[in-house]
């Protein structure tokens, strides 16, 4: 199943509601591959390993998009996990790999997210306002 940048888009978007926010695994198991490939540094291979991280997380772990763009089967999406135990919340560029209308591979990119004091250029990293 060849799936358009657009529809890839609308995927990525509902499997990260789906997994991060109402951790519905046997849900979000329709969207990434069985053969899925993690090149995260934080995260074990596979989608069992994503999987298992998510189940260690507390249960406020909260995912909100900023921006998402596509470009063939390649999806990028700006973002923040806030809720996940951490002093600050990460903001993240997710980079995913489709395949088969499913996610197939992923890198990212994370950073925590700096507040108005911590901020060099005195603007906001996720929105348009600093975290409290």
């Amino acid at each position: 199943m060849k799936t358009t940048a657009a529809e890839n888009k609308t995927l990525l978007l509902e499997a990260f509601d789906t997994l991060f926010n109402q951790r519905d695994y046997a849900a979000a198991s329709r969207y990434w591959s069985e053969t899925y490939i993690q090149h995260s540094a934080h995260i074990a291979p596979g989608r069992d390993g994503l999987f298992d991280l998510i189940r260690t997380l507390p249960d406020t772990l909260r995912y909100e998009n900023q921006l998402v763009v596509a470009e063939g089967d390649f999806v990028i999406a700006h973002g923040r996990f806030s809720g996940n135990g951490r002093p600050a919340a990460w903001i993240a560029a997710d980079i995913v790999r489709f395949e088969n209308g499913k996610l197939a591979e992923h890198w990212d990119v994370l950073q925590d997210e700096a507040t108005a004091a911590q901020s060099a250029s005195g603007l906001a990293m996720f929105g348009d306002t600093f975290p409290s």
